[in-house]
């Protein structure tokens, strides 16, 4: 099987515990990177789990301290 690289906003939804309206909402309010591939909205993986991280606390790869 291959592993995705992108969730559609119903599967990062669900990723993440969160209803749809509420993965719109992030979407929206905080900046969660998504790119259009025709009509639909797709959210990469990594970027996702990178955001994830980030507001876990977490510090970026290439941060420096």
């Amino acid at each position: 099987m291959v592993e995705k690289l992108t969730y559609s906003v119903t599967e990062a939804a669900e990723a993440l515990g969160v209803s749809r309206p509420t993965m719109y909402e992030l979407i929206r309010r905080e900046g969660i990177p998504t790119l259009k591939v025709g009509s639909r909205v797709l959210i990469s993986r990594k970027r996702l789990t990178e955001w994830v991280d980030q507001q876990a606390g977490k510090e970026w790869p290439n941060e420096t301290v």
